[in-house]
């Protein structure tokens, strides 16, 4: 599917001269910035020399004094405390977080992470039944619980104290818990909205960190674990998510952890500086694994452990288990598309609803994800058994994928989730009528522009604008994620040089020059493209990002193309 370049043409050129003035740099950075809504030197200032100390006060959370009170407690009582975790990446960090302060502290704890095959999102009865024959009193839910009222009903009346650190998007009616923390709770005025689950859980571990008058030191030896679960979460890579993960990459950079260790051995990135694309690319699919193919906290105790012949062990079932995804998802994918191409009309319809027995559950998501990518729809994948689908569901800009699954509420057995991904539960005889209303809704709610898959471009330059000061400052605005994306430019006429080859599974390789200036450029999966390069014309216009690339101990300049025409 080809994409629309969109370079915008609405922009304050005078601003954005001041702005490159006042802060000496080059236009071009001006413009990323101003395309970021920076456009004072002070908020300039900001964007770039943030700290850790930058964060807000964890008591500005609702129910925080609260929550530490009652954990305060527990630890002078000596009560069994349970964590109970989500089955992801920013679920089983944020379990490996609270575990391994409250275990610093003294506390007797213990951690859950419910089997996504049996027992699917969320609290749930069976898991608190297994609080209850441990003699556990009080349950800290991370990543999960703002819509267990039932589960945390069930809690109370077996005398068990719940406090929930999630993230996710609440109803109107709250779980009737001892404290809720979570910056989308209705009522909420917490400066900063978009935490991931480990973000929250960090704030309540370093609110008890502050109450007990410790050295921060404590908790922030942690703070890759936040990075890690945050940039797997897709969450903005704004505001306090931006000082988290940068600080938290810092430290991750260090590899002194020996689950952390282990796990950049195995996967390859042993001497590699980690940024947010390989946590997001290599890391993350190796913790998730385990959850989606069946039991997560093998991950906590990759995490957690101090024994490093321990952490070798975990780290290998790990990247085992990930293959095995790997090959069904492919498989899964196949399937799907086969659905999208004999039953379905793009054209006719604005949203993707499908189904089938036996899909696997722990894989559905990323599979929505890989429909999504190619056929640029609201998707959600749903595997059926015994008359019950269990779906994931994965949106495009512009499409709430919560608020529409609200509009399908009535249909449904349960679900949850955030603009753009949700889960759901729902009895196969009424797939159907989901399948209608959400396309209907979807109809209704995107133009046949909203349907075409967007590349936004920064700003345009000429090749020999990549200086060293130049990338310099492209490094400066890192980590990238969301609403922080890596910047994108545009270059016009470029002459192709030398002969253009197609690398490993589809990959573009060559080298542009303009101006006596040469770079390597690189696309990955665009071997499709390759007629579209003449070499010795110089009539190509490339969309992309500067990135360094380290090949056999040596560095170089890339352009990693998005697009190209």
């Amino acid at each position: 599917m080809d994409l629309k370049w969109v370079l915008r043409d609405d922009v304050d050129h005078n601003l954005i001269n001041s702005l490159a003035d006042q802060l000496n740099v080059p236009k071009s950075i001006a413009r990323i910035l101003y395309n970021r809504k920076i456009t004072d030197y002070d908020s300039a200032l900001r964007y770039f020399k943030f700290q850790i100390s930058d964060l807000y006060d964890p008591f500005l959370l609702p129910d925080m004094q609260k929550a530490v009170d009652r954990i305060i407690l527990a630890m002078r009582n000596r009560e069994k405390i349970l964590i109970y975790g989500d089955y992801d990446v920013d679920g089983i960090t944020s379990v490996s977080l609270i575990y391994l302060l409250l275990k610093y502290l003294g506390c007797q704890v213990e951690f859950y992470i419910p089997n996504r095959l049996r027992e699917g999102y969320g609290m749930s009865i069976d898991g608190i039944k297994v609080a209850q024959l441990k003699g556990i009193s009080l349950i800290i839910t991370v990543d999960c619980g703002i819509t267990a009222i039932q589960e945390v009903q069930y809690a109370n009346a077996a005398g068990i104290d719940i406090i929930i650190s999630d993230h996710h998007e609440s109803s109107t009616d709250l779980p009737n818990a001892l404290a809720v923390l979570n910056p989308k709770a209705n009522g909420a005025s917490y400066p900063f909205r978009e935490l991931a689950g480990v973000g929250v859980a960090y704030k309540l571990a370093l609110g008890l960190i502050r109450m007990l008058n410790l050295d921060e030191e404590i908790i922030q030896q942690y703070v890759d674990l936040v990075a890690i679960g945050s940039a797997a979460d897709i969450v903005p890579l704004i505001d306090e998510n931006r000082i988290l993960v940068r600080e938290g990459l810092r430290r991750l950079n260090e590899k002194d952890k020996p689950g952390l260790a282990a796990l950049l051995e195995s996967s390859g990135l042993r001497n590699k500086v980690i940024s947010t694309g390989q946590i997001v690319f290599v890391i993350a699919p190796r913790i998730n694994a385990v959850g989606r193919m069946g039991n997560a906290e093998r991950a906590v105790r990759l995490l957690t452990t101090d024994n490093k012949q321990q952490a070798r062990n975990i780290a290998a079932i790990l990247e085992a288990e990930n293959r095995e995804r790997k090959s069904i998802d492919d498989l899964t994918f196949k399937e799907a598309q086969e659905i999208v191409d004999t039953q379905y009309d793009t054209r006719e319809n604005a949203a993707l609803v499908l189904d089938m027995d036996g899909w696997h559950p722990g894989v559905i998501g990323i599979v929505a994800s890989r429909i999504v990518e190619k056929y640029y729809r609201p998707t959600v994948m749903i595997s059926v058994e015994d008359g019950i689908g269990k779906g994931s569901a994965r949106s495009i800009h512009g499409f709430d994928i919560y608020e529409a699954m609200k509009k399908c509420e009535d249909l449904m057995l349960g679900f949850g989730g955030h603009k753009y991904a949700a889960g759901l539960t729902i009895e196969e005889k009424k797939i159907k009528l989901l399948r209608e209303r959400l396309n209907e809704i979807a109809k209704d709610t995107l133009s046949e522009d909203m349907l075409i898959p967007k590349l936004n471009i920064d700003c345009e330059i000429d090749l020999n604008d990549i200086n060293p000061r130049f990338v310099k400052l492209l490094k400066m605005m890192a980590p990238f994620g969301p609403q922080n994306l890596r910047p994108v430019f545009l270059s016009r006429n470029l002459q192709v040089v030398g002969t253009p080859c197609i690398v490993g599974k589809n990959h573009l390789k060559f080298k542009v020059q303009q101006n006596g200036v040469v770079i390597d450029a690189i696309g990955f999966n665009l071997g499709d493209k390759f007629y579209r390069l003449a070499p010795g014309e110089k009539n190509l216009d490339l969309a992309y990002v500067v990135e360094e690339n380290e090949y056999m101990g040596r560095t170089t300049l890339q352009l990693r193309i998005k697009d190209l025409r």
